[in-house]
């Protein structure tokens, strides 16, 4: 299946929520622009814990939005990069040709040949600078990071906050985000990570395989939980009298401690889910982000990449949790 059928795409379909095997490589047919939309010709896109979550249909809160029974948009993916291949008759930021990359959210899915999303969709213009592979993260890691360390949490020079999962990619993107910031960087990790995370500008390094970072006696002001693993309830005792425990990994125990503590306590359990941000905010973060970018501040991480027949394979290997910043699928060609 090396090349397309007039008309259609090569894409990967959700056939229905479980195990990588639900994912199936399929002709579909190739999206058109609509006025206020352009078609993207994809380069790269992310495979993510979140991708795999909403594979699996969990949590089933998640099922919400996304599908009851299975998924409502059965292309799987959501961030990507690539070129723009025409423009809807109302598009007036884009350009036949400009190299762009963003999110879709809640739609058309990026594990594909073509993408069309909204010139007001999360969608910017890719920095010469970055590759391809390296823009399809930014809306995944860094983005997410940044919207919960300077949004959420506020972080300030001189406060301490921990990152748990330092080495994926939220966690990677996290530790040079919160040194950014003007923070005091624990990362936790296991120990074949240690060494890179602390290139990436941790000031100390815990490995979790060894030491359980919340029985240690150290406190801190913000614990960014990234991967979910430990709950609220297991790091209050690590946190400062006003810290503030933060998860991307939403369930009920969570949101219950979200609405609880909002009421009651110094300690506060914080939850968002980024995408849905208004869009002028998130953009306004991702033009940030790309200072820090051209400035060296902040690099992308990319562990593995795969081409689209290997999807499979890039799920599996997300779902093993020993994935070292971000997984790429590659539509290069």
């Amino acid at each position: 299946m090396n090349k397309s059928i007039q008309g259609t795409m090569r894409a990967i379909i959700t056939t229905k929520y479980g195990s990588p095997n639900v994912l199936q490589l399929q002709y579909v047919q190739k999206p058109k622009p609509k006025s206020n939309e352009i078609l993207v010709k994809i380069k790269a896109a992310s495979v993510t814990r979140a991708d795999t979550m909403m594979r699996k249909g969990t949590p089933w809160l998640g099922r919400l939005f996304i599908g009851l029974t299975k998924p409502k948009y059965p292309i799987s993916g959501t961030g990507f990069s690539g070129v723009v291949k025409a423009v809807g008759k109302d598009v007036t930021k884009f350009e036949v040709g400009n190299a762009v990359f963003g999110e879709s959210t809640f739609g058309a899915g990026t594990n594909a040949e073509y993408l069309c999303i909204a010139e007001s969709g999360i969608l910017t213009h890719k920095p010469k600078k970055l590759l391809h592979e390296e823009a399809a993260t930014i809306c995944d890691g860094p983005l997410t990071s940044y919207n919960f360390l300077k949004e959420m949490a506020g972080v300030q020079p001189g406060q301490s906050v921990l990152i748990n999962g330092a080495s994926g990619s939220l966690g990677t993107a996290a530790v040079q985000l919160a040194k950014h910031l003007g923070a005091e960087v624990t990362g936790v990790c296991s120990t074949q990570n240690i060494g890179m995370v602390i290139s990436l500008g941790a000031d100390k390094v815990i490995d979790y395989t060894k030491m359980d970072f919340t029985t240690i006696g150290d406190t801190y002001d913000v614990i960014f939980d990234t991967v979910g693993k430990r709950s609220y309830s297991s790091c209050k005792a690590a946190l400062k009298p006003k810290g503030i425990y933060l998860s991307p990994v939403l369930s009920l125990s969570l949101l219950f401690q979200v609405v609880w503590t909002s009421m009651f306590g110094r300690k506060k359990a914080k939850f968002s889910a980024t995408g849905t941000k208004p869009i002028a905010s998130l953009l306004e973060l991702i033009t940030e982000l790309m200072a820090l970018v051209e400035s060296g501040q902040l690099k992308a991480i990319i562990d593995k990449i795969y081409s689209l027949e290997e999807i499979k394979k890039a799920h599996e290997y997300v779902d093993t949790g020993r994935k070292r910043g971000n997984v790429i699928i590659s539509l290069q060609s």
